[in-house]
């Protein structure tokens, strides 16, 4: 167990669960995450082994003996009528039967309806009558001569979600954990292992959360397959609805006229629409009508009356083409059914989540640390939402003046949303509450970007902050950055043409080619210090570092940290490109300096072996590699010096980049493909006078 595994224990007793123990009990039961760790809250929320096995093993009977398989319904129905009383786990709706005047009960799994239901269930819990709930029921079977009769009768009926909670104790908990111990057990929480995600990934993956903690938050997400856009919505929270794109009719989601049944948005917290890309899908004008209502102004029309509701509404599908393809070619939102990309439609989304930055998921990903029971953290995200936390960052930060209504609007919800999940006490400071207004602000602009590609006669806006000795601090989205000869919001033209220059100690900008130098021109390369954000991609050593190596004979590189096999192998991969670029003919002695691996002896061999290994091998390729172990105390900065006259300053040295997972197979073979950590390089040639 990880120390942050046992502060967990310490601080949330009873309210957490090891996250990999769902997939030992789930076996072939096709049931949310959140009704399996309801049951693992109540039998197996422990540290305890002994404790977790025994739970483990009565939440498998459970599911054995009252889980309703669809392919063992009839089964269970004749353990009904033999036992007369019987208690399943089923997912039941419920509807009114207006000619008798009862509410009736479909059990889907168990394959009976007609089941008579107490009025007061129905009104204690109203979710039955919209979509279905997962619950746990007793079953009783009277048989009766009046066939007319149904035999089934429901005896008792309990929604598989957390019934209270103390949420002062939750705060008090929250401030024994520092910001990054927290977002790494919201990651966990979510099922996902922190250890593999960087900071502005795991904030990416927190956004998915705030529509839970955020009332009409209007969010989309399109991006390539395989990267969990739909999970949290369909397994996170028994508040939360996720239906498929195709099936949204305007009865189903806002209000059947013909009966006044109020739809989906008056009951669920979340609407969330799966596969919602698609160019060639039809859509129904009424509905795209009635949804543009909605989410700009939180109410809808049942005839004559409007009604009004608090449902967030979050929209997934799968992109086609990459990114820089699109925004060459169309926009971001190019895979939108032609009715939803409309500029009037997309200007009610708050935040545009980037997809393309999602790793796909994969099985080394899932956590098997200690994460929050998912019905106790969907039932503090609920209660969370009456409050709202927008005004947070005006102490400190103040908005461009010329963001619209609508722009400032999706950025207050989303650094809302974000102070809530992140900082619940209340307790942030100024760089925090900087860098989730930045996160904030690159959402909304996403989305205005691409709409300024779709309708021309929007105006153009300057999308930033400022702080509170006035100075101006422009925001960019990532693929701006990565892109910007494509990204222009208008089409056509670059980004700088456009917009204010890009702030130095944000983002770095492009360096001069490796064929620069190679042709005796060092004096194209540029000098001076850059900063590269995390998630970058098509970074490189051989367009980072190389040119400004061309022609040394001899290089020094002190780097404290080359012991994981993972930074030997940056070191492995500077040197054949030293190898390549150099004439054959000629030789590169490459003297590295670094810190010797203080852990376990095991670990001491495997670095020693590591380097011992490569300096074998470099010498093949006409490098001499020599390497010595610093005496402790002894470095400080890291740092590349060559003798044809530059010196390169490492923030991070060598590992500058996101370990790349196991089914990365592009990113494990060329580090264009790989996500940049967050890091910094300072270029100084020591020949200048100057």
């Amino acid at each position: 167990m990880s120390e942050l595994d046992r502060k967990i224990n310490q601080h949330f007793a009873g309210s957490v669960v090891r996250k990999d123990l769902v997939k030992s009990v789930k076996g072939n039961a096709i049931v949310p995450t959140y009704v399996l760790e309801y049951l693992l809250g109540q039998y197996a929320a422990s540290d305890d082994e002994a404790t977790i096995d025994a739970g483990i093993e009565r939440v498998r009977e459970i599911l054995a003996q009252h889980y309703v398989n669809r392919n063992e319904g009839g089964l269970i129905r004749s353990r009904i009528r033999e036992k007369g009383r019987y208690r399943v786990i089923d997912r039941v709706s419920v509807a009114l039967n207006d000619k008798r005047d009862l509410y009736e009960a479909e059990f889907a799994n168990l394959g009976i309806n007609e089941v008579i239901v107490d009025p007061a269930t129905v009104k204690a819990h109203e979710k039955l009558l919209v979509g279905g709930v997962w619950c746990i029921c007793d079953i009783e079977y009277e048989h009766s001569d009046d066939q007319r009769v149904v035999p089934w009768v429901l005896g008792s009926l309990k929604p598989i979600q957390l019934s209270n909670f103390d949420y002062a104790g939750f705060l008090a908990a929250r401030r024994e954990f520092s910001t990054d111990e927290w977002i790494d057990l919201l990651v966990q929480s979510i099922g996902f292992n922190p250890d593999l995600f960087g900071r502005r990934a795991k904030l990416i993956q927190l956004v998915r959360l705030i529509p839970f903690v955020e009332r009409n938050y209007n969010l989309v997400e399109l991006g390539p397959k395989g990267t969990g856009k739909s999970h949290i919505f369909s397994e996170f929270s028994p508040h939360g609805m996720l239906i498929s794109g195709g099936e949204v009719t305007v009865p189903k989601l806002f209000v059947n006229n013909a009966n006044g049944r109020i739809g989906l948005v008056g009951y669920w917290d979340v609407v969330a629409f799966d596969e919602f890309a698609g160019k060639k899908k039809r859509t129904e004008k009424a509905l795209v009508d009635i949804m543009k209502n909605y989410m700009a102004n939180k109410t809808f029309s049942r005839g004559v009356e409007t009604l009004g509701a608090e449902a967030s509404m979050v929209f997934v599908g799968n992109t086609a083409h990459t990114v820089p393809y699109m925004l060459k070619h169309s926009d971001l939102f190019d895979e939108l059914p032609e009715s939803y990309h409309d500029s009037a439609f997309l200007d009610r989304l708050h935040h545009y989540i980037p997809g393309w930055e999602v790793d796909i998921i994969r099985g080394e990903m899932f956590s098997s640390g200690y994460g929050f029971v998912v019905d106790y953290i969907a039932e503090i995200l609920k209660s969370m939402r009456a409050s709202d936390r927008s005004d947070a960052f005006k102490e400190h930060f103040s908005l461009g003046s010329d963001i619209s209504t609508r722009d400032r609007d999706g950025i207050l919800k989303t650094f809302s949303g974000l102070m809530k999940i992140l900082y619940p006490h209340g307790e942030a400071t100024r760089d925090e509450i900087e860098e989730i207004l930045r996160l904030a602000i690159e959402g909304r602009k996403r989305v205005k970007d691409q709409i300024l590609r779709i309708d021309k006669t929007m105006a153009d806006v300057k999308f930033g902050y400022e702080d509170a000795s006035g100075a101006w601090h422009p925001v960019r989205t990532l693929e701006e950055v990565e892109y910007p000869t494509h990204y222009s919001p208008r089409g056509g033209g670059t980004v700088d043409e456009l917009a204010d220059p890009l702030e130095p100690e944000h983002v770095a900008r492009p360096l001069a080619s490796a064929q620069a130098a190679a042709a005796n021109q060092p004096e194209t390369l540029p000098t001076g210090f850059f900063e590269y954000l995390e998630g970058q991609k098509g970074v490189s050593y051989r367009t980072l570092l190389l040119p400004y190596l061309s022609g040394a004979k001899a290089i020094t590189l002190v780097d404290p940290w080359l012991r994981m096999p993972h930074q030997i192998r940056n070191l492995e991969d500077l040197i054949a490109l030293i190898a390549l670029e150099k004439a054959p003919e000629d030789e590169v002695v490459l003297s590295v300096t670094t810190m010797p691996e203080s852990g376990a002896e095991m670990y001491q061999e495997m670095q020693l072996k590591g380097l011992s290994e490569l300096q074998d091998f470099s010498a093949t390729v006409g490098v001499k590699l020599k390497f010595r172990f610093a005496e402790p105390g002894e470095l400080h900065d890291r740092y590349i010096k060559a003798d044809n006259g530059w010196r390169i300053v490492l923030g991070k040295g060598l590992d500058i980049f996101q370990k790349p997972g196991e089914g990365n197979l592009f990113a494990k073979r060329m580090q264009e493909y790989r996500a940049t950590a967050h890091f910094t390089v300072t270029y100084v040639r020591e020949t200048d006078t100057n």
